[in-house]
């Protein structure tokens, strides 16, 4: 028996699957691993890695907080951010890791506590979104669950 997931962002859907095999996710206390039938659960999420597996298939993403609402036969992501393993952006990822560089190097003594927060959480999503990505570049024989023309026509 399957479960479904739906992963959804303040900006869009990101993703549904209605035949996964299991879902691995940041929860805030923790990786948390979910199979068909799981007991119901809601938990707010972490910063972290968020896998979708359907056999031998998956797809990733970069999960930055949110909740997640599991039941029996359907798990549902709202994430405050999420990104596609596929679709991470690395020059923007360079750009955050450059700025807190230079944020860091001039001090944040001058600086507003806003702007120290959102340099951090750029930083933090960043380096989250590097290690993702390293993993997708050193994976073998890995294969997508949904096409990249199924997703454009979204």
């Amino acid at each position: 028996m399957p479960i479904a997931v739906e992963i959804v962002s303040k900006e869009r859907k990101l993703f549904e699957e209605l035949e996964a095999t299991m879902v691995i996710i940041p929860a805030s206390e923790g990786l948390m691993g979910v199979l068909p039938n799981h007991a119901p659960v809601l938990t707010t999420l972490g910063f972290g890695e968020l896998i979708v597996k359907k056999g031998e298939a998956e797809e990733r993403f970069a999960i930055y907080g949110g909740v997640v609402d599991i039941r029996p036969t359907k798990v549902t992501i709202l994430a405050e951010m999420a990104e596609s393993s596929f679709d991470l952006d690395m020059e923007a990822i360079e750009k955050a890791r450059t700025d807190a560089a230079e944020m860091v190097a001039k001090g944040v003594s001058g600086l507003s506590e806003a702007h120290n927060f959102a340099v951090t959480q750029a930083l933090r999503r960043a380096e989250l979104a590097a290690k993702i990505d390293s993993k997708m570049r050193a994976r073998t024989g890995g294969l997508r669950i949904i096409q990249q023309d199924a997703r454009e026509a979204k």
